[in-house]
């Protein structure tokens, strides 16, 4: 596959990143109520801040892909490598910023991380599998295909 020339925009569709908010938002309402009643409200917190912090990631990860690819699809491994580099050192900091009695439960903010993450991927997964990605331009429309030319000569569109 050749690379684009620079300047030119290639497709890149973000609107995985929509559905994964929404998955992930809901599953965090429903894990917050559930941590909160179980294991109390600290707990919940934990779980709505690692909900927040992946959403964060996946939102800020696709971005810098979809704007490396749209340069050239060259710079979008370098960019994803980067990228997940200077999350793992945030998310580094973040948990390690985080007093052990605070007002959340770190262990629960870790733990819903990844679990985030995890939910994140199966809906790329997803989002991948039920896309028609083609490798090779598709055929135009049947209403803007090229009629062949009329008994008079012409051709025309349809």
């Amino acid at each position: 596959m050749s690379a684009p020339q620079p300047g030119t925009q290639v497709p890149w569709d973000l609107s995985f990143l929509r559905v994964g908010a929404l998955v992930t938002g809901t599953v965090a309402v429903v894990a917050a109520l559930v941590a909160g009643l179980v294991a109390g409200w600290a707990d919940a917190v934990g779980v709505l801040v690692g909900a927040l912090v992946v959403t964060a990631f996946f939102v800020v990860s696709g971005v810098v892909i979809a704007w490396a690819g749209r340069i050239n699809d060259t710079f979008t491994l370098p960019a994803a490598l980067g990228t997940f580099f200077v999350k793992a050192v945030v998310l580094f900091g973040i948990l390690n910023a985080l007093p052990e009695d605070a007002w959340l439960d770190r262990l629960t903010l870790a733990w819903s991380v990844i679990v985030g993450a995890l939910l994140w991927s199966g809906v790329q997964l997803r989002w991948v599998w039920t896309r028609p990605i083609y490798y090779v331009t598709p055929p135009s429309p049947p209403g803007q295909a090229t009629v062949p030319p009329a008994p008079g000569g012409t051709a025309t569109r349809g």
